[in-house]
């Protein structure tokens, strides 16, 4: 299981409960998803209808976002956001039962925008202890949260691989993770060289598109296939998730991969 496919930013021609199918059609065994729902408690019907897409295709999910609140409308999280805190933790059982009956193990927990009239020292207390929930919840199923520098929000503080960490140190939990985005790193100006070659056998989780558009691999100037094995030969071992913007036609013209099933 070399790659997994987004499929909340790639196959959008297709309603979202389509796309497990057209990726494993494309000749992938793995998808990973932006929380695919409109609140932090869907019913049950609407989670097994989810779940359900995902079996049917023959896939595996390897990741799954907590819910981040209104992507579309500027949101980027709800771990710091101390009004919706409640949210977040109602949002933290319903993650963890999909990835216990999917087999997921690996979730993204954006941190949140900073937020007018709250401090910063208060945002980032209350976004530790949601990271521990979220931590605590996931153990007993061998889960990972991930916590990401995100590029294109002025107003979120994690900007380079240092900054995530930060955080995590203050966790103290040994399953909280970096996610290592190559895009947003580099967008951000971090030394993505360096941030593998200090800790890719730390990474929680690989993700990539090409800089600048955030397009597919080769559409840019990064050289993510040379980060990629850089980061497998210092220890990193798991998927890496493809999170760019391309049309569904093109949008894995670059791969070469055995079909699906060999």
């Amino acid at each position: 299981m070399t790659y997994t496919v987004n499929c909340s930013i790639l196959l959008t021609e297709l309603p979202l409960l389509e796309r497990p199918a057209a990726a494993k059609k494309a000749g992938f065994d793995a998808v990973e998803f932006w929380w695919p729902f409109a609140t932090s408690t869907p019913t049950e019907a609407e989670i097994a209808e989810f779940e359900k897409a995902i079996t049917d295709a023959g896939v595996q999910l390897t990741g799954l976002n907590f819910n981040a609140g209104d992507m579309p409308g500027g949101d980027r999280g709800l771990v710091s956001w101390p009004e919706r805190s409640d949210e977040f933790r109602a949002n933290i059982p319903v993650v963890a039962g999909i990835g216990e009956r999917l087999g997921c193990k690996a979730f993204n927990a954006l941190y949140g925008n900073r937020i007018e009239g709250v401090s910063a020292a208060d945002q980032d207390a209350v976004a530790v202890e949601n990271l521990v929930l979220a931590a605590e919840a996931v153990a007993p199923i061998q889960g990972t949260v991930l916590l990401e520098p995100v590029s294109g929000a002025e107003k979120y503080p994690l900007k380079t691989a240092q900054d995530a960490l930060n955080v995590i140190q203050k966790t103290g939990k040994s399953n909280i993770k970096l996610l290592a985005d190559f895009y947003h790193l580099a967008v951000n100006g971090d030394d993505v060289p360096s941030v593998i070659e200090n800790h890719a056998k730390d990474f929680g989780h690989i993700q990539i598109a090409d800089a600048p558009g955030r397009g597919a691999p080769g559409s840019g100037e990064l050289p993510l296939g040379d980060w990629i094995a850089r980061s497998r030969e210092l220890g990193y071992d798991g998927p890496v998730g493809l999170e760019y913007k391309t049309a569904r036609e093109e949008a894995f013209a670059w791969a070469i991969r055995q079909p699906a099933g060999r």
